[in-house]
C-alpha cells in the first residue's frame, strides 16, 4: 500500500521522539522485557493458568482466547506479507533498535492486536483482571513504538484490528 509508504516520513519524527528514550539502559531493558512477554509468553501462560485459577469453566475462555489469537495471526501475516511496510529502523538510521523483531515487515503490530483481542477477550469473562492485564497492554503497545519496531499507525491499526476481532468474536461464539 502506496499510503502506509508515504505515511512514512510523516511519522517518522514522532518515531525518534519516543526511541529517544530507548537509548536511556533501564527504560530500555524494561521495554525489552515488556516485549519479549508480549510475544506471547504473558498471554499463553495466562490461558493455561485461567483453568487452574477458575476451573474447567474456564478452558472455554482459554480455548476463546486461543483461537482469537489464531485468526489474529493469519490476519496480521496475510497483512504484513501485502504491505511490505518498512520498520522504523530501516527507514531511518537514527532509530536506536536493540531488540530482534519477529518478522520483516511492520504493518500492522501483532504485539499490539494480540495484546488488545486477549485483553478484550479476558476482560469480557473475568473483569477482575482489569488492573493487570489493561496496563500490560499498553506497556506492549508503547514497547513497540519506544523499541523502534513499529509506527504510530501500525500500533494503532493493530489496536483497532484486535478490538474488531475481540467483538466480533463474541457475535460468532455467543
Amino acid at each position: 500500500m502506496k499510503l502506509l509508504h508515504h505515511l512514512n516520513a510523516r511519522e517518522i519524527p514522532l518515531c525518534l521522539l519516543l526511541n529517544r528514550i530507548n537509548r536511556l539502559r533501564p527504560i530500555s531493558r524494561f521495554f525489552a522485557g515488556i516485549s519479549r512477554l508480549g510475544n506471547g509468553v504473558f498471554w499463553y501462560t495466562l490461558m493455561l493458568m485461567l483453568p487452574l485459577i477458575y476451573g474447567s469453566s474456564a478452558l472455554y475462555v482459554s480455548l476463546h482466547m486461543g483461537l482469537v489469537g489464531l485468526v489474529g495471526l493469519v490476519i496480521y501475516k496475510a497483512l504484513k506479507g501485502s504491505t511490505l511496510r518498512v520498520r522504523p529502523y530501516h527507514y531511518s538510521r537514527d532509530i536506536f533498535q536493540n531488540v530482534a523483531a519477529l518478522d520483516q515487515f511492520s504493518f500492522p503490530s501483532g504485539h499490539t492486536l494480540h495484546a488488545v483481542s486477549f485483553t478484550l477477550v479476558l476482560l469480557h469473562y473475568y473483569p477482575e483482571w482489569f488492573y493487570l492485564v489493561v496496563p500490560f497492554a499498553v506497556l506492549t503497545a508503547l514497547s513497540r513504538l519506544i523499541l523502534g519496531l513499529h509506527y504510530p499507525s501500525d500500533v494503532f491499526i493493530g489496536a483497532l484490528i484486535g478490538a474488531a476481532l475481540a467483538l466480533s468474536s463474541f457475535l460468532v461464539l455467543a
